[in-house]
């Protein structure tokens, strides 16, 4: 799945920018079992999910996620039986994907209550049934270490994929961008989709990502946000 908060809202970008000079980021892997949120969006039909932001209200902790190839309303109705939800909902739909909002409490998720704890942010996340990828920013190594202590008393089986200092371009050659974000950008690179004149349409790429049109250019979007965040702007900060 690909699954594009206070501290865990991902458009707070001037919030990021502050923290990025000492700040630490980690990509990390977890099963979808060992998380409540990756349970709550374990759905039969569901191929992938990218989260959207992370807005929090109060106690409560309210993703926008886009679900991508999914039956929409065998989902919704899956979902909100779960008890921990209070509520979802369609938000925007389109052919290959929907934008559903769900009101849900991060502090009966182990995973997130761990991320508030030690304030942590989450900048991406994307899932399959199987597994989710984070991207998470941390103020320092000492409350990523202190995170991942949480999930290990907590039983979470967390993979540390990648730690880097988004404040040093060399040991981060990422930036910011998921694996499918990565994904398009390189092959529209490589095809000369930013070429004069260009080299390929969105719907050749589309066809080669094996993803729809209007996918291929909302990814290379939060791709292109996703780098500037992550070096541009922390560049302007630092100096």
């Amino acid at each position: 799945m690909v699954y594009h908060g206070s501290s865990l809202y991902t458009g707070m970008v001037n919030q990021e920018v502050k923290s990025a000079i000492m700040s630490v980021i980690a990509e990390v892997r977890i099963p979808s079992t060992d998380f409540e949120l990756g349970q709550i969006l374990s759905v039969e039909g569901m191929t992938s999910i990218e989260l959207e932001s992370l807005v929090p209200t109060g106690e409560a902790t309210v993703p926008l996620f886009w679900v991508y190839n999914s039956t929409r309303d065998s989902f919704l109705e899956s979902v909100q039986r779960h008890p921990s939800v209070n509520s979802a909902s369609e938000v925007d739909v389109f052919d290959d994907r929907t934008l559903f909002t769900l009101d849900w409490d991060a502090r009966k998720d182990h995973v997130f209550e761990g991320i508030i704890d030690y304030e942590g942010q989450v900048l991406s996340a994307s899932g399959t049934p199987e597994a989710w990828e984070f991207e998470l920013r941390f103020p320092g190594h000492d409350q990523l270490g202190d995170f991942r202590a949480f999930c290990e008393d907590a039983h979470v089986s967390l993979e540390v994929v990648r730690v880097y200092n988004p404040t040093n371009p060399g040991a981060g050659p990422w930036y910011g961008l998921t694996e499918p974000q990565r994904e398009a950008i390189r092959l529209a690179v490589q095809l000369g989709y930013y070429d004069i004149p260009r080299g390929c349409t969105t719907k050749e790429l589309a066809d080669d990502l094996g993803i729809s049109d209007q996918a291929v250019t909302e990814r290379l979007r939060r791709g292109i946000v996703a780098i500037v965040t992550h070096t541009l702007l922390t560049d302007e900060t630092a100096t």
